[in-house]
């Protein structure tokens, strides 16, 4: 960018800034499509390809109408981030608390990947953990819903972060 100011023609600083634009714009797109494509394969991998799961990837890009978001930007930062981020904290939470609080910072890799390891809970499915998610992120939306509560909802990510992770350590010394 920095060697762009530098272009005294306007006609070859007009180029140069529109080649930039293409290229952030096909990294980013690039970049970003990989691990939803990933994601929409492993559902299913017989019936549904990395390129099919790209192709899904667009069309709910495109279903989104992000154009709306950006139309206004009260919208964008106080609606689409900020709920966003409701739902991103208490996940953050429950991991924190999890590594930090419940398993101090000991974790047994081989049971990661092992069936009937120490992490694999019901099945795989630790109710516990999704249990403070919930109460997480119930109680980071509350505030759009109960008006004198909206500092809730303002502050989402670290409501949410607190109250999944506190509930999470709470139900985790109790088994």
């Amino acid at each position: 960018m920095a060697l762009l100011g530098r272009f005294n023609e306007p006609v070859i600083a007009s180029v140069a800034l529109v080649a930039l634009l293409v290229a952030t714009l096909n990294t980013n797109v690039a970049a970003n499509v990989v691990s939803p494509s990933n994601d929409f394969s492993n559902l299913n991998p017989r019936l549904i390809s990395f390129r099919t799961g790209g192709f899904i990837t667009g069309v709910l890009g495109i279903a989104m109408m992000p154009w709306k978001l950006l139309s206004d930007f009260s919208a964008y930062i106080f609606g689409w981030l900020v709920g966003y981020s409701g739902l991103l904290g208490p996940i953050a939470g429950v991991m924190i608390a999890d590594y930090f609080l419940v398993r101090h910072r000991q974790l047994n890799v081989g049971d990661l990947y092992r069936r009937g390891g120490a992490y694999e809970y019901s099945n795989g499915v630790n109710y516990r953990a999704i249990g403070a998610l919930a109460a997480g992120i119930a109680l980071a939306l509350l505030g759009l819903v109960v008006p004198p509560l909206r500092w809730l909802y303002d502050y989402a990510w670290f409501v949410g972060f607190l109250v999944s992770g506190a509930v999470y350590v709470a139900v985790m010394h109790r088994r």
